[in-house]
């Protein structure tokens, strides 16, 4: 029967066909009807307009957005939402002087996830991921990636991808699953990469591929974890199996992986919180989209990504959460937007371009999501009440949700 949303007092992000992403100057403009309608069908977007064109539609659900928001739900193309556990203790070691780095060096970090993520059956693993993903999509994300890289071992590895096609089969939401075997060095490899990458390649890949489990590959490209030389041997070996890659690079220093991506046609590169000259003139006029986590530097206080910088530079850029249980255990969309805006001064039009638009581009979803465009899907949030768009960032602590519809379902 369909869903009709009518006297929307903004209709955001309205964009015709054919757009996959924003750069630069393009991205402080955002497409906006006043007083609009908007028509959802068999999961779509059908049609849209303002109240004078509104259609009568006897069959539909009809919703009164008097006073409402209406735009598309966030595109989140960064989450390691399948974990086991928490790292809750490593919380506190931050807030007593411990570094990223010495808490990994004792034990904790990735390698503490991945001994609790070994130690956890698929289906509990299934019921601790499932809670978090519920969460996000009450929160306005209506298209998701998830990652592995807690396994750090075959089993592991493909008991994650498995826990994320389950997610992907029960959930009406789009999830896009990478495989992120190469996240950290397990103990016994630690004085043998070469031999840990033979077995992501040799082993893990084939098997992921056999079973379809994923749909892009990743590495943690930086000092201390994965080098350039070995993330273009993962990226190679997961175009073999149809996997581009998704790359963690520049999250604590410049390595010159972001013009490695860029060689390799990533789909994105992702933190970018340390980014030179070189680095941006990489990027210029690539497929590859540069992908920002505000919440990561808010949460253990490392540096923002100059998104200023960028858009000067002309380079699109997306928001994502690295919704994690180390250093970003935070899934809302809601707070990133609102952090790019205070602390990485992204007007609220371009903070909304990047986790719509330019998030659904940076894992592969362009032609489905990020914006309201007939065809598209019927995945939109309807706020509360509000004065303006600009309500959502500045209220940056208030839930101004009212209705989230993923899929023409209503969360």
């Amino acid at each position: 029967m369909g869903i009709l949303i009518i006297n929307i007092k903004e209709l955001l992000q309205v964009r015709e066909s054919g757009l996959d992403k924003v750069s630069g100057a393009d991205m402080a403009q955002l497409p906006v009807l006043q007083n609009a309608w908007l028509h959802l069908e068999n999961n779509t977007i059908a049609n849209f307009g303002t109240m004078d064109t509104c259609p009568t539609l006897p069959d539909a659900r009809l919703i009164d957005a008097t006073g409402k928001t209406v735009l598309p739900t966030w595109c989140d193309s960064h989450t390691h939402i399948v974990y086991a556990g928490n790292r809750e203790q490593e919380f506190v070691d931050r807030i007593n002087g411990l570094s990223y780095e010495e808490i990994a060096n004792r034990g904790g970090g990735i390698l503490n996830s991945a001994k609790k993520l070994n130690e956890t059956t698929e289906d509990e693993l299934f019921t601790q991921s499932r809670l978090r993903l519920e969460e996000v999509m009450q929160q306005g994300t209506g298209a998701v990636e998830i990652k592995s890289g807690y396994g750090l071992t075959v089993d592991g590895e493909l008991k994650m991808l498995r826990v994320i096609k389950r997610l992907r089969e029960a959930y009406p939401i789009a999830i896009k699953a990478t495989f992120l075997g190469a996240h950290a060095f397990p103990k016994e490899y630690k004085e043998n990469h070469a031999g840990y990458i033979d077995l992501i390649v040799n082993e893990m890949l084939p098997a992921i591929a056999e079973e379809n489990l994923a749909d892009y590959i990743d590495a943690f490209c930086e000092t201390g974890y994965f080098s350039v030389a070995e993330t273009e041997r993962i990226m190679d070996a997961g175009k073999r199996y149809g996997m581009r890659a998704k790359i963690h690079v520049n999250q604590f220093t410049a390595i010159d992986g972001i013009a490695a991506c860029v060689k390799h046609d990533a789909v994105s590169v992702d933190h970018l919180e340390i980014l030179t000259d070189e680095d941006i003139e990489a990027l210029k006029n690539s497929n590859t989209m540069p992908v920002a986590l505000p919440t990561c530097s808010f949460f253990i206080s490392i540096p923002y990504t100059p998104a200023r910088k960028m858009l000067d530079a002309g380079l699109p850029l997306a928001l994502a959460t690295d919704f994690n249980p180390g250093t970003t255990p935070s899934g809302n969309m809601n707070l990133v937007v609102a952090t790019a805006c205070i602390k990485m001064k992204m007007t609220p039009e371009e903070a909304i371009n990047a986790a719509t638009i330019n998030g659904a581009y940076a894992m592969g979803l362009s032609s489905s999501h990020g914006s309201i465009t007939i065809g598209k899907s019927a995945s939109v949030i309807i706020t509360k009440p509000l004065s303006s768009y600009y309500q959502l960032p500045y209220a940056f602590g208030s839930n101004l949700i009212d209705t989230v519809i993923i899929e023409g379902n209503v969360i």
